[in-house]
C-alpha cells in the first residue's frame, strides 16, 4: 500500500517533441468526416523531481505504468534501471516501447546486490547506464526520465552521490525526473520536489 501516491504530471509541449515526428491530431469532427485539428497542449512551466522510495526493491512498477502512459501520449521517455541485470542488455541492446520509451538496463548476467568493489565488470556496466542517462538528460530532448534504484546504486558504490546530485540539480527546466527504489541519500532527498514513501 502507499502512504501517498501522486499521479505523474505529464509533460506538455506545443507541437511534437524535438526531432520526433508529428504529435497527435484531435479536433472537432465535421459532418463529412474531413476535418481534423491538431491538439494544442499548453507548455509545462517547470518539471518536477519526484522520489518514490520504499524499504524493499521492486517499487518501480507503478512508475513504469505512468512512463508508458506518458510515451503513449507523445512524450519522450527514458527508463534506466541501474541494478536490474539479467538480460545482458546494455546501452546497445536497450528496448523501445510505444516508439518513444527507451528502456535501459546494465549489461550484466544477473541482478546486482553486492558492492561495486566485488565486480569490476558490473561496475563498468552500471557506469555506462549512468553516462548514457546523463547524456540524454543534458541533451534536453526528454520529457520524462525514470531512474530506478539510483539511491541503492550510490549506496553500493557504483555511482558517486555528488556527481548524481550535481547532474540532477542542473537538469533542463522542463524535464520531469522520477527516482525510485530504496536507500535514498539525504542529498538526493533534499533535491526532490515531491517524495512518496511506499509501504508493504
Amino acid at each position: 500500500m502507499t502512504a501517498s501516491l501522486a499521479n505523474h504530471r505529464l509533460p506538455q509541449r506545443q507541437g511534437p517533441p524535438p526531432h520526433h515526428g508529428a504529435g497527435a491530431a484531435v479536433g472537432p469532427a465535421r459532418a463529412d468526416g474531413a476535418g481534423t485539428a491538431a491538439l494544442r497542449l499548453a507548455p509545462q512551466a517547470e518539471g518536477l523531481l519526484q522520489i518514490h522510495t520504499a524499504p524493499y526493491r521492486g517499487s518501480v512498477a507503478t512508475v513504469f505504468s505512468q512512463a508508458l502512459r506518458a510515451a503513449g501520449l507523445g512524450s519522450q521517455v527514458l527508463v534506466s534501471q541501474f541494478l536490474k541485470g539479467g538480460a545482458e542488455q546494455g546501452v546497445e541492446g536497450s528496448l523501445w516501447l510505444c516508439g518513444r520509451l527507451q528502456w535501459l538496463r546494465p549489461a550484466t548476467p544477473h541482478c546486482l546486490t553486492g558492492p561495486a568493489s566485488s565486480d569490476a565488470e558490473a561496475l563498468e556496466a552500471v557506469r555506462q547506464v549512468w553516462v548514457y542517462s546523463r547524456q540524454r538528460l543534458e541533451q534536453g530532448d526528454l520529457n520524462l526520465l525514470v531512474l530506478d534504484e539510483l539511491g541503492l546504486a550510490i549506496e553500493l558504490g557504483y555511482l558517486a552521490a555528488n556527481e548524481v546530485t550535481a547532474t540532477l540539480a542542473q537538469r533542463p527546466a522542463h524535464l520531469d525526473v522520477i527516482v525510485t527504489g530504496p536507500a535514498m541519500p539525504p542529498a538526493l532527498m533534499a533535491l526532490a520536489d515531491q517524495v512518496t514513501h511506499l509501504r508493504r
